[in-house]
């Protein structure tokens, strides 16, 4: 259930007209009170007799107390609107009445020990009602409705559970906006899914992600063919920005802005340009304690895939350990490589992963003020994932994308518990369902190369299974059998050998391997080892013949190509 504090008004009569009339798309059925101050205040919907007018003067009676004294307000009219979720059952009027009651007495409107303001709820629609008040009480002084939107929000976690209704995870202020209603018909109506609010956020935060500079982040901007307006100082210094959608505009015909902080609290200028002031100061060589050393910039996909699972395992490590202010700029920078990753992934894994950084975006930011710099290494990848260009589906490119997902997963279930244990639980429920974004963007992306490493698994010797299998045993006694019993032990079998064969010892990278990071609840064990064992040995995530067993040496034998229907990896689940 959702509480929303609308803009306060002049015209109580301009409000009702809207209550009761049909909508800006005819989107109003029945309107009719539900609930008023005293329960006897007219109601035009369902009395002949009652008009708008009436109703209106006596919701404005108390402020005649002030005209004597000049004390009116010139916006005095309180507007709140109350959402069930979509997978709510039906709630009756006598149950909207009852929520109305209550939500005026929690924030201030009418309590229930004191004068309180008069007001109406009007309802004309199934999921929802509107509350209407005067902001001046009975006895002529104003009401204590200070955050009357987080009070509201406090109700309704009460209420939804007393109902049985969906439980909202409660919020801590830091979400961006969510799109009005005209927003949300306007995108409708011109056969957009998002709002302009929504793609432009999208937008803009992909413009930032790995951007080092004002210019870098304009050029991006400019090439994804927003409309852009910098608010400039009368010295010339830049101070803000504004962005709107091409044919995006308003019933002047002119187009509909958004500035950067409006979009969401951590893309107004001055916070992105956080981020830049840090990497400049890394350039320059900084604080070595603070800042991480330049990296050389990559030019290919699959590297600048392999450098940002790096550094997606580091970013683990301080978000397990680090305090957390470091760890919330790796949450931060997260979201970087997130959106660099979406934006330059191949087709079948792109719709996934664009849904994932869309969600993620709301983990990202928290009270917790990130300590800039620690997340350079993430930055750097989310700025090489985008310089380096997009990556090709069934080549090295793609192997390496599901080994960087792979381990990303890891991370947003790592934020998820992070966020759980300070209690910020929108946070935390928004990285597990990235969690769950992510694990699809895996099977689509580890499904080739993962088949091809079975498939040579299976065609190995018995004596080189069975030398892999007393490898396993030795090196993980308590997993062994498990990981045997798992589709994907033929492709770790193949992975051990192209360690051996690469000069490696398996049984101490099995061993550090596991050291990293428990590996009891994934699903697919010898999935999450095969990427790890080719990260750390540097093999390669894609064999460049599948279809050949590796020999001693390096030769390869040719072999029969896969059959049909091969199987494929099964989902991660940690």
């Amino acid at each position: 259930m959702i509480p929303r504090v609308h803009k306060q008004g002049s015209r109580t009569i301009g409000l009702l007209k809207y209550l009761y009339g049909p909508g800006t798309h005819e989107e109003h059925t029945d309107p009719h009170l539900v609930a008023s101050w005293d329960g006897l205040a007219p109601d035009p919907g369902r009395h002949p007799d009652a008009t708008l007018t009436e109703l209106q003067q006596l919701l404005d009676e108390p402020l005649h107390l002030l005209e004597a004294t000049g004390r009116r307000p010139d916006r005095h009219v309180w507007h709140l609107s109350v959402r069930a979720a979509p997978t709510d059952r039906t709630l009756t009027d006598a149950e909207w009445a009852d929520i109305a009651r209550r939500t005026v007495a929690a924030t201030g409107i009418d309590p229930a020990d004191g004068a309180g303001c008069r007001w109406v709820a009007v309802r004309h629609a199934d999921d929802h009602i509107h509350i209407a008040a005067t902001l001046i009480r009975e006895d002529g002084r104003k009401p204590d409705h200070h955050r009357s939107g987080q009070r509201a929000q406090a109700a309704c976690r009460l209420i939804e559970a007393e109902y049985g209704l969906h439980r909202v995870s409660p919020g801590d202020g830091t979400a961006a906006r969510r799109p009005t209603s005209a927003e949300r018909h306007k995108a409708k109506r011109q056969g957009r899914e998002r709002t302009a609010r929504e793609e432009l956020r999208e937008t803009v935060r992909g413009a930032a992600a790995g951007a080092a500079s004002t210019d870098e982040f304009f050029d991006r901007l400019a090439a994804n063919g927003l409309l852009i307006h910098k608010r400039i100082a009368p010295s010339g210094d830049l101070l803000g920005y504004k962005v709107a959608l091409p044919g995006d505009c308003n019933k002047d015909d002119e187009p509909v802005f958004y500035s950067g902080s409006t979009l969401a609290p951590d893309l107004s200028l001055p916070r992105i340009r956080e981020r830049w002031s840090l990497q400049a100061e890394a350039a320059l060589g900084g604080d070595s304690e603070t800042v991480q050393p330049v990296l050389p910039p990559v030019t290919h996909p699959a590297f600048a895939r392999r450098r940002a699972t790096a550094a997606t395992w580091q970013a683990l490590l301080i978000i397990d350990h680090g305090d957390d202010g470091m760890a919330a700029a790796q949450i931060a920078a997260a979201g970087e490589v997130l959106d660099a990753l979406a934006k330059t992934s191949a087709a079948h894994t792109r719709a996934e992963l664009r849904q994932a950084a869309f969600v993620f975006e709301r983990a990202a930011r928290s009270y917790v003020r990130a300590v800039r710099g620690h997340d350079r290494a993430l930055r750097q990848a989310a700025h090489d994932l985008v310089h380096s260009g997009p990556a090709l589906g069934h080549s090295e490119d793609g192997a390496t994308t599901a080994m960087v997902i792979d381990m990303i997963v890891f991370l947003a279930i790592a934020v998820a518990n992070w966020h759980a244990q300070r209690h910020h639980h929108q946070q935390a429920a928004a990285a597990r369902q990235t969690a769950e974004h992510l694990r699809a963007a895996y099977q689509a992306a580890a499904a080739h190369p993962i088949t091809a490493l079975r498939q040579r698994g299976r065609r190995q010797a018995p004596r080189a299974r069975q030398q892999q299998a007393d490898i396993l045993r030795q090196a993980l006694p308590e997993l062994a059998e498990r990981i045997q019993a798992e589709p994907g032990w033929p492709a770790l079998a193949a992975t051990l050998t192209d360690a051996q064969l690469a000069g490696h010892d398996p049984a101490a990278l099995l061993a550090d391997a596991t050291r990293r990071r428990e590996l009891g609840t994934a699903t697919s064990i010898s999935d999450v080892l095969v990427w790890r064992l080719r990260r750390t040995a540097h093999l390669p995530a894609a064999p460049e013949n599948p279809q050949a067993t590796p020999t001693r040496g390096g030769r390869r034998t040719p072999t029969a190509t896969p059959a049909a229907g091969a199987a494929t990896p099964s989902s991660h689940r940690r």
